[in-house]
């Protein structure tokens, strides 16, 4: 069983604290979008399409309890919510697509007048609720097109060692995960032999998050530090490496957690296949290139403190970005929901 990051029913909201993982499996109650910004701004719920669906939820949370009659009054409220809820982290680009589709929505439902307010309230919640069962869907497609792309590049019916940064699996997502989802893919197949996740620091979610999911459910895995993924690739074969996305531009250059890049570059260096693995919602056909995606960067207290312990010397000057670009040529393929693409294919799959 996949852990749940978010659980939902109608009128009830929890999220897992991930901040707690692996020591203790703690779920926090959210009432409405202020509960929803704080979680996802304090990076107790993480990973881009697990931030867009509970930011989404809260709102809907939040609606159910809305007495109001007036459906202009609703519409606005729920536009300025929503641009709210997209400030808590401004690098993932699937809360925007999100808040930007349920704006469209809320905007018709309004202009229409044969609607009116309980069955704008109701149609635009079920459409919320529609994220979550289409957000499994998408990932257990990213699994069975990632896995096929990866086993394309092997000898006979062996198995493959696999390297991924980040957590991009359950708990990261509504349930299965996109990188940590083609892995499950490639397990099931019994055609993966190891699977190498990186610590990575400052906040450790591969440390805490994806070694937990791995030891969950008893897939074979090894944690290396950050520093390691030079040194294991020259001394172990390594048949791929799939990373996640926050955001993907119209040329493929993409956006994801602190060190990627440089994975990248030692995968290129070793011809090791890099691969990215997200749902269409991270790409955004609008940002032309990579340097046009604003980077969010974080407190320093991530950098020098674990926990509430000081590892850092006091004073030093601190540099903390939570993301960095990889160019879109340090890309083998883009898994998506929708098949693997190279990158440069991208824009041709977007109407004019």
């Amino acid at each position: 069983m996949s852990l749940e990051s978010i659980k939902y029913q109608r009128g009830n909201l929890e999220v897992l604290d991930q901040l707690l993982l692996p020591f203790q499996k703690k779920y926090i109650k959210v009432e409405g979008v202020e509960d929803g910004w704080k979680v996802i701004n304090k990076m107790q719920v993480r990973g881009a399409p697990a931030i867009a669906i509970l930011g989404c939820l809260s709102l809907a949370i939040e609606l159910l309890k809305d007495n109001s009659s007036d459906k202009k009054v609703m519409r606005q409220e729920i536009e300025g919510k929503l641009n709210y809820l997209v400030s808590a982290r401004p690098t993932a680009v699937n809360i925007k697509l999100a808040a930007d589709e349920l704006i469209n929505l809320a905007n018709t439902l309004s202009a229409d007048e044969s609607i009116n307010p309980d069955e704008f309230k109701e149609r635009f919640i079920s459409s919320i609720e529609g994220m979550l069962s289409k957000d499994i869907e998408d990932n257990k497609a990213i699994g069975r097109y990632g896995c096929e792309a990866i086993l394309k590049n092997l000898e006979g019916d062996g198995q493959v060692r696999v390297l991924t940064h980040c957590n991009t699996g359950s708990l990261a997502t509504a349930e299965y995960g996109t990188a940590l989802g083609v892995i499950r893919s490639l397990h099931s197949a019994k055609r993966l032999e190891h699977v190498f996740c990186t610590e990575t620091r400052p906040y450790n979610q591969g440390a805490r998050l994806t070694a937990f999911e791995l030891v969950h459910e008893k897939i074979p895995a090894t944690l290396i530090v950050d520093s390691m993924v030079a040194a294991l690739m020259h001394v172990r074969k390594i048949g791929a490496v799939v990373v996640g996305a926050d955001r993907v531009a119209a040329n493929g250059d993409t956006a994801n957690k602190i060190g990627t890049y440089q994975i990248a570059i030692v995968a290129k260096y070793h011809n090791v296949p890099f691969y990215v693995a997200a749902p269409f919602t991270s790409i955004d056909i609008n940002v032309p290139s990579g340097e046009h995606i604003k980077i969010e960067e974080r407190p320093d207290k991530e950098m020098t403190h674990i926990g509430d312990r000081r590892i850092a010397a006091p004073g030093i000057n601190c540099w903390n970005p939570s993301f960095d670009i990889t160019p879109a040529f340090l890309i083998t393929g883009i898994i998506t929901e929708k098949g693997v693409f190279l990158p440069h294919m991208l824009k041709t799959l977007f109407p004019i």
